[in-house]
């Protein structure tokens, strides 16, 4: 089994599905961020706009002002790598100042014109996401032909659109967007299908963390009591060739992994 990246998941927001409102305190999540860190994180992910299904979007404005103070402390504390996870041009480009290195976006640049044209300048990575419909809708009956087909589709067009607009592909990171306009078949079907995303040649991301559909296999309704089974489905995608899991539970990751690795070494 390859070694997995683990991104913790720093939700600086009120109303994120799990952990909505814990670390909105910029002293919090800096301190959230440090154990995430010590946990075995390799990647922060900072993001101030819940993208839960029915969510609405939060200005760009008021995205910065929760995000940077924490982003600034915790660059003067720690090296690792930061990810901000947003849609808006003007958040990543204030936060690349400050100190992040990937941007994560959930619309594969689409949502602002001006995403393209900035990552193009700059030499940060970037993660590509699947979604059907917006945080708002996604979840209203969505509906496939063949979902594994249509995601490596959409995420072919977005990789030819970053390639054209001048961004290497090495930069590039894709993510099939489990739980973003899917239903239960959906995640479990591009979940099966995961080796498929190989052909696309760039590093592959998936985030299963304390998600619903989990909930509805383990009849578990409370997403913080999720963590074991997301810690099993991580091991699971790590021995399927996945580069980076984005998961809440850092040290729960990071125990289940060693012992997959062990148990993947003495196989024989």
């Amino acid at each position: 089994m390859k070694r997995v990246q683990l991104m913790g998941i720093l939700n600086v927001t009120p109303d994120s599905f799990s952990d909505g409102g814990k670390f909105l305190n910029p002293a919090a999540a800096v301190e959230h961020a440090l154990q995430m860190a010590q946990q075995g994180a390799t990647i922060i992910d900072m993001g101030a706009e819940s993208t839960r299904p029915g969510s609405k979007p939060v200005k760009p404005a008021e995205q910065l002002q929760r995000l940077l103070p924490v982003l600034k402390a915790f660059r003067k504390l720690s090296r690792i790598p930061v990810s901000i996870d947003t849609q808006s041009a003007s958040v990543a480009r204030a936060c690349l100042d400050a100190g992040a290195t990937i941007i994560n976006d959930i619309s594969a640049l689409r949502h602002d014109p001006a995403m393209l044209k900035l990552l193009a300048k700059s030499e940060c990575d970037i993660v590509l996401m699947h979604m059907q419909g917006t945080p708002k809708t996604m979840q209203r009956k969505p509906s496939y032909r063949n979902v594994v087909a249509e995601v490596l589709s959409f995420l072919k067009a977005r990789i030819r659109a970053c390639e054209k607009a001048g961004i290497k592909r090495s930069r590039l990171i894709v993510d099939p967007g489990i739980g973003f306009g899917k239903t239960l078949e959906h995640n479990l079907a591009l979940l099966q299908n995961i080796e498929s995303f190989a052909a696309l040649k760039t590093r592959l991301l998936v985030g299963v963390s304390r998600k619903k559909f989990l909930g509805v296999l383990t009849g578990e309704d409370t997403p913080a009591n999720r963590a074991h089974a997301s810690a099993i489905a991580g091991v699971l995608l790590a021995q399927r060739g996945v580069d980076i899991l984005r998961v809440h539970d850092v040290a729960e990751h990071a125990q289940a992994l060693r012992i997959g690795s062990g148990l993947s070494a003495n196989r024989e």
